[in-house]
């Protein structure tokens, strides 16, 4: 159905995109789009200081200004969820049709999980006596929020509130309050999808920073 405002502009929307392989160069395995945009998007800052050598206390302002890397940033919003969209069009949604919120409830709860595979995996290793077994891992994940900011994220604090229930008792409204630490090229080895990520929004940053603009600095 067309718009009724053709030469309106078409609206972006934020999503988490998530990676099973972290190599560089890797590409998103799965993007869970965002079907409202939340309202509003709080991030907080926690410069990194180093820490004082009581040896060195005669040089401590010479290393005042001298930083271990990047400062710990915190992101934090609020995501509405509603299946009102996907009922309208039952034979594209079924999922939503039979279970209601379940299915993108599941997919956003399951990036603080690693996988039951590789759980089963690490048992069974370890059941054979192997000396050495790799710890299991989270997917990586990604905020896409605009073409500015793409940065990789580790959840931290993950709050449901389920608000409206079918017959069945399938939430078909819920808010999701996400908390998020960025993670920095501090946080990932050399060839890595993540560092590319965070060094690419970093340079982006810093573009962005030397464009004039109205009301900043001088």
């Amino acid at each position: 159905m067309p718009s009724e405002f053709p030469g309106r502009p078409r609206l972006t929307k934020g999503a988490l995109l998530v990676f099973e392989a972290q190599s560089a160069g890797a590409k998103p395995s799965q993007r869970i789009v965002f079907s409202y945009n939340p309202d509003q998007l709080r991030r907080s800052f926690a410069a990194r200081s180093p820490q004082q050598q009581p040896q060195r206390t005669a040089a401590a302002r010479e290393d005042v200004l001298r930083v271990p890397g990047p400062p710990v940033e915190t992101i934090t919003m609020s995501i509405q969820l509603d299946a009102a969209d996907q009922l309208a069009e039952p034979l594209l949604n079924r999922g939503t049709v039979e279970f209601g919120l379940h299915p993108v409830l599941a997919k956003l709860e399951l990036l603080l999980y690693p996988s039951s595979a590789r759980v089963a995996q690490i048992e069974r290793q370890a059941a054979q006596g192997a000396v050495q077994v790799a710890p299991a891992s989270v997917p990586l994940v990604m905020l896409a929020w605009g073409d500015s900011r793409v940065v990789p994220v580790q959840l931290q604090s993950f709050t449901v509130t389920e608000e409206q229930f079918d017959p069945r008792l399938n939430p078909i409204t819920a808010k999701v309050d996400i908390g998020m630490r960025v993670l920095t090229y501090m946080e990932f080895p050399r060839a890595s999808a993540g560092r590319e990520a965070y060094i690419a929004h970093q340079k982006k940053k810093e573009q962005l920073a030397g464009l004039p603009s109205a009301g900043g600095p001088v």
